[in-house]
């Protein structure tokens, strides 16, 4: 039956205790024989739901003490990072954390840019006009406005890429650039070199790139300027010159950060399942669908796990600094290929929990067998769901169809953790309740919700807090995670045995979703270099 979005109300009520379903799920493995000796198969893990919101209540609480964010390189991760490690030494693990290094950026308070307007009052543009440069450096400048090598033509210029197309260029004035040829980070060094106070950097007027340039300078130190993209008109409304302000204030610096990672006891290390969720926030709010809700959902799974004898080892992994990139799945992947190459290819397969909370929920699984979405270009070619993936995929919609709800697809794109598994040809597959995109009627009808309304209209904002999330939607996700990370613990025969199990194409599907929001949406992952 379609439900109803919980209101803020709703859903504070149900944290204070009075939830619906307060009897914990039993979640059972599928019959069949495991891949050896204690296999588990037929044994319950129980995932109360309310252990889930006990863990969404701490990282909001942790949030709330550390400026109101959990992102990763800042105090209010590190909360989340020992709090994980607390819950799962008392289940009786033995995490451990993996260290690394990565490039850090926050724009502290909006960037703005005043040009001249009408009358000669200065006008601020707006943020369809303008926007800071991922690792831009901080200042405040007013000063006349250089245009460098443009005359504003619809093209790919060449713009700055060059010292010598800053001759005649005024030390101390702003530096107007055109998009294209070189790197954002080449553009704005070259203007630091020749005396710039500020660079603006506006599109080039092509067909799809007229909009304002969401760039990145591609790691921090390229600039200690501050740089900012402009749509084509914003740019070209300043080849006549003028005087601009630029204010910016960021941090741009390399940080340390932390992966948890945490084992059974049981099972065969030879053929691993990994269970992961990115543990960290964006930097403007606590994050709780995003990614609270997969890192409380396989927290709680690996709590109910723990004891349980199971034929294959799991892995839970918590990652750090997915939202700068996949940097923590990134480093533990690289990691493991250069130095223990045989631990990486005893992987069985890979399962990915990155947004199961949002408020206006859809139940889509990762496309493992392409039959909703084809293979979307990367930077070096397709990216293909790595044989497996349909089997993993097929477990998923199984589980939904067995407990009587509708299940949908998202399209595989490799644009959360699970992204650097592919890459190595690993199985990978999970779940994802919805971002930035619009659901649609025919999604309401068939998961309830609000039809032309986002799946999470609190996406990488400031709200999105514990009133962000469905709790009935949350359960469910977190049953179908349970049932699927048991079945492969028991079981990876439906993934890599000959004649692997591919889902049955009479299963009746809801429909996929078009939204890229899955996966790490912030600028600096997916905001270009040039």
């Amino acid at each position: 039956m379609p439900h109803r979005t919980p209101s803020r109300w709703t859903v504070a009520a149900a944290l204070a205790g009075t939830l619906a379903f307060a009897v914990p799920s039993a979640v059972a493995a599928p019959p069949g024989e495991g891949d050896g000796a204690g296999a588990a198969a037929g044994t319950a893990v129980a995932v109360p739901p309310e252990q889930v919101l006990e863990h969404l209540e701490v990282f909001q609480a942790v949030a709330h003490a550390n400026s109101g964010n959990r992102a990763s390189g800042t105090p209010g991760y590190r909360g989340s990072v020992d709090y994980v490690l607390g819950r799962l030494r008392a289940a009786g693990y033995a995490p451990r954390v993996q260290e690394f290094t990565f490039p850090f950026f926050q724009e502290v308070v909006p960037t703005t840019v005043a040009v001249p307007g009408p009358g000669g009052v200065p006008r601020t543009l707006t943020a369809a006009e303008a926007a800071v440069m991922v690792y831009s450096g901080s200042g405040t400048v007013t000063a006349p406005v250089q245009a460098v090598d443009t005359t504003g033509a619809r093209e790919a210029s060449t713009s700055g890429c060059e010292a010598e197309d800053f001759a005649g260029f005024v030390a101390g004035n702003i530096a107007l650039l055109q998009r294209g040829t070189c790197t954002f980070g080449v553009k704005a060094a070259n203007a630091q070199a020749a005396g710039a106070s500020a660079v603006l950097i506006f599109n080039t007027g092509l067909p799809g790139e007229e909009g304002v340039v969401a760039g990145t300078l591609g790691e921090p130190g390229a600039t200690t300027l501050p740089v900012v993209g402009l749509s084509h008109a914003a740019g070209t409304a300043l080849l006549g010159g003028g005087e601009v302000t630029v204010t910016a204030q960021t941090v741009s610096e390399n940080r340390q950060t932390y992966n948890v990672i945490a084992e059974t006891s049981t099972g065969d290390p030879g053929n691993t399942v990994m269970v992961g969720a990115h543990l960290d926030s964006v930097p403007e709010g606590a994050g709780i669908n995003d990614n609270g809700s997969g890192s409380a959902g396989i927290l709680a799974v690996a709590e109910a796990l723990a004891g349980t004898e199971t034929a294959n080892a799991v892995r839970f992994v918590w990652w750090g600094a997915e939202e700068f990139g996949l940097r923590g799945s990134q480093h533990y992947v690289a990691d493991l290929k250069a130095n223990d190459p045989g631990a990486l290819e005893d992987i069985a397969l890979y399962l990915n929990f990155d947004m199961i909370g949002s408020p206006n929920y859809g139940r889509f699984v990762y496309d493992g067998d392409h039959s909703a979405f084809p293979p979307v270009q990367g930077p070096e070619g397709p990216v293909t769901a790595p044989e497996g993936s349909a089997a993993i995929e097929a477990a998923f919609h199984e589980h939904f169809g067995s407990v009587g709800l509708a299940s949908g697809e998202t399209e595989f794109n490799g644009r959360s953790d699970y992204g650097p598994f592919i890459a190595e040809g690993i199985p990978s597959g999970g779940l994802f309740t919805g971002a930035e995109g619009i659901k649609t009627a025919e999604q309401a009808a068939l998961f309830g919700g609000r039809a032309g309304v986002a799946y999470d209209f609190c996406y990488h904002g400031a709200c999105d807090d514990l009133a962000n999330v469905d709790v009935r939607g949350l359960d469910e996700m977190t049953d179908a995670a349970a049932a699927v990370v048991l079945r492969f613990a028991a079981s990876t025969q439906d993934v890599d045995g000959a004649g692997g199990q591919q889902r049955d194409r009479d299963l009746p599907l809801g429909p996929a979703t078009v939204d890229q929001g899955n996966g790490p949406g912030n600028a600096a992952h997916e905001a270009p270099e040039q």
